[in-house]
């Protein structure tokens, strides 16, 4: 480890090389953060030296993790991993925020030595308890060190992770806060007062205060926090705005605001520099963005189990088949693989309760704090551990729509599962009623969505996403359903059935028209089925689970009726019927058309009754589609 006495005239040294490579980059790119990078610095320059990272372990499994907070001093970062090694420091300063560059202008884990992408600030104590979780639960030995500014601190996430690290022990984790007192508005004490050391200790960690441009301080601090085995520990450095150049110091405006070039050349001459920014531009304008590489998705080890079949004649939510699914492949891989479970004070509700009781030390109870919980669990599942994050859909997908999005951008391997989605939610009424799950997640490119429509596909699906890699969302609702039946009375999602991505199941035939309904609705849409046979009428029934995969074989075979109908309790805005509609206009099928789904906010009352309020009983929607028919 490079935890020996540093030769603080080197980092000195250095640190006036990086602020040179900070001004030249921010400069000839035209934008980017100077100020906050060079207050930065010193604690980049003192931490890379004296972590367990460097450019020949930086991938090893017992690696010490370094989060950037604010990943808005990418400059920072950038020019301190370049002089260490782990790049060519050039290509940094040539193609920082250029199109196709890996150096963008937030950090990006696509950088060697950068481990989770930042720019929403808040986010990065979240990430380093996930990877400090991660090592606590692998037995590993490893460091985990946050780096964050002192604006940031006003996020309220930053609380709850204080909260989560104080509550599961992570004493190895460490927080380093560029105290400059200013954000982009001005000072922080203007812009929103805050109590930052006052507020650590409330919460149970210990507080060093330091200067963050003293080496032999910051050394001090990190070997005292490293070697703390009681509580976790925050660093409050005090730094400047801009150090090292004059005109720079203490002046927010270039927090955010590159220099001009002449300003850029007078700093560079302050620092004794010769202004070479024309070389780098040469090289800039001639960068080509290289191919981006395209991850393989590979089958986990984990022993899935048997088949939990549920007998026809039995009425079960799918959120009990998830559950039952958890815990019996909890009992099947205790002690062979790396299971973490998250749950954000509604376990009994979203029944990862028996979980928690089967493999009660890889249970995580987040608490009321969905935004934390989010992020912590996309960070563990980043370490090879199977995370699972379950929540109500307002909480898992709506509350925390902005976290999901980045674990995406960072590459996760979660599992969300969602209980208590559509109108199905009933009684809690509209603030609970997940209305909007699908329009939301699909905008996320690598959330994979299934929606299974009764106990028995659920139960697959559950084994299914457990062994898989990327992301999925699994939306289910409240209510017990009925087991999915074949035409001749059998279950049809039985023992011989194979869930496959993608794959759209059609329940029943008929030539008058075609029903595509998904999740919950499936059970629903098989009633109106019989109502229109009874009346003479024909019609198709599938099962489109997968929302993010429409197959034009499937969706060829649905519309050779001519008319297709999409029964949801989604809004008919953004759920099912647009996307099914999108796809008929990408491969050029011709058929009619109709949506019924959610207009409106739905009202609080038994199931029925809100269904019934929005026009999507049963009766009322057989009705609606018979009447559109016979014109």
């Amino acid at each position: 480890m490079n935890r020996s006495i540093a030769n603080f005239g080197n980092l000195q040294e250095l640190s006036r090389i990086c602020k040179g490579d900070i001004l030249k980059m921010t400069t000839l790119a035209k934008s980017g953060h100077p100020g906050g990078s060079m207050s930065s610095l010193d604690l980049y320059l003192a931490l890379y030296h004296y972590a367990n990272i460097s450019k020949q372990n930086f991938k090893y499994i017992n690696r010490d993790r370094i989060v950037i907070s604010h990943g808005h001093t990418a400059p920072g970062i950038y020019s301190v991993l370049g002089r260490f090694g782990f790049f060519d420091i050039d290509e940094a300063i040539a193609y920082f925020r250029k199109a196709g560059s890996i150096f963008e202008g937030h950090v990006e884990p696509s950088v060697p030595g950068i481990e989770w992408a930042t720019g929403n600030l808040g986010q990065g104590l979240s990430a380093g308890c996930g990877f400090a979780l991660a090592g606590k639960q692998k037995g590993l030995k490893y460091n985990v060190y946050v780096v964050m500014g002192d604006g940031e601190q006003q996020k309220g996430q930053i609380s709850e992770a204080r909260r989560f690290a104080k509550k599961y022990g992570l004493n190895n984790i460490t927080v380093l806060i560029d105290y400059n007192k200013l954000q982009i508005s001005g000072k922080i004490i203007d812009v929103m007062p805050q109590n930052i050391k006052e507020n650590y200790i409330s919460d149970g960690w210990e507080v060093l205060e330091i200067n963050g441009h003293n080496f032999n301080q910051v050394f001090s601090a990190l070997e005292k926090a490293t070697s703390n085995k009681d509580v976790p520990t925050a660093i409050l450095a005090s730094t400047t705005m801009g150090k090292g150049i004059s005109f720079m110091e203490n002046d927010e405006q270039f927090h955010g605001k590159p220099l001009t070039e002449p300003q850029c050349e007078q700093a560079l001459e302050e620092l004794g520099f010769v202004n070479d920014l024309e070389k780098y531009r040469e090289v800039r304008e001639k960068f080509t963005p290289s191919k981006l590489k395209t991850k393989k998705n590979r089958k986990l080890r984990i022993n899935l189990g048997g088949f939990h079949k549920y007998e026809k004649g039995t009425k079960i939510a799918n959120r009990d088949a998830f559950g039952n699914a958890l815990a019996d492949l909890a009992r099947m891989n205790k002690d062979k693989v790396e299971f973490a479970v998250f749950d954000c004070d509604l376990a009994g509700s979203v029944r990862t309760d028996s979980f928690a009781k089967e493999n009660p030390e890889k249970f995580y109870q987040g608490g009321i704090q969905e935004h934390n919980t989010a992020v912590i669990a996309g960070a563990m599942s980043k370490d090879g551990i199977i995370t699972f994050f379950s929540d109500f859909g307002v909480f898992g997908v709506d509350e925390t729509y902005n976290q999901q999005r980045l674990n995406d951008i960072n590459n996760t391997n979660l599992k969300l599962v969602t209980t208590h989605v559509g109108l199905d939610v009933g009684e809690d009424g509209k603030t609970h009623q997940c209305i909007d799950y699908i329009g939301v997640m699909r905008n996320l490119f690598g959330y994979k969505i299934i929606i299974p429509a009764d106990a028995n596909q659920t139960d697959k699906v559950i084994r299914y996403i457990a062994s898989e890699n990327g992301n999925f969302f699994i939306p289910l609702g409240r209510s017990k359903t009925e087991i999915i039946l074949d035409e001749n009375n059998e279950v049809f999602y039985n023992e011989n059935y194979q869930f496959q991505y993608g794959k759209a199941n059609k329940l029943r035939l008929g030539n008058d028209a075609t029903i595509i309904a998904t999740g919950v609705m499936v059970e629903k849409a098989l009633k109106v089925y019989e109502i229109l046979k009874n009346d003479g009428i024909n019609v198709s029934v599938w099962n489109f689970s997968c929302i993010s995969e429409i197959s034009e074989n499937d969706l060829t075979a649905a519309a050779s009726t001519g008319f297709i109908f999409i029964y949801e309790d989604h809004n008919v805005n953004t759920g099912l019927g647009s996307i099914i509609a999108t796809k008929m206009v990408d491969y050029e099928i011709i058929c009619k058309l109709a949506k019924f789904g959610v207009t409106n906010y739905g009202a609080s009352g038994i199931n029925k009754e809100v269904y019934g309020m929005q026009g999507l009983d049963v009766q009322t929607v057989a009705e609606r589609m018979e009447a559109v028919l016979q014109n």
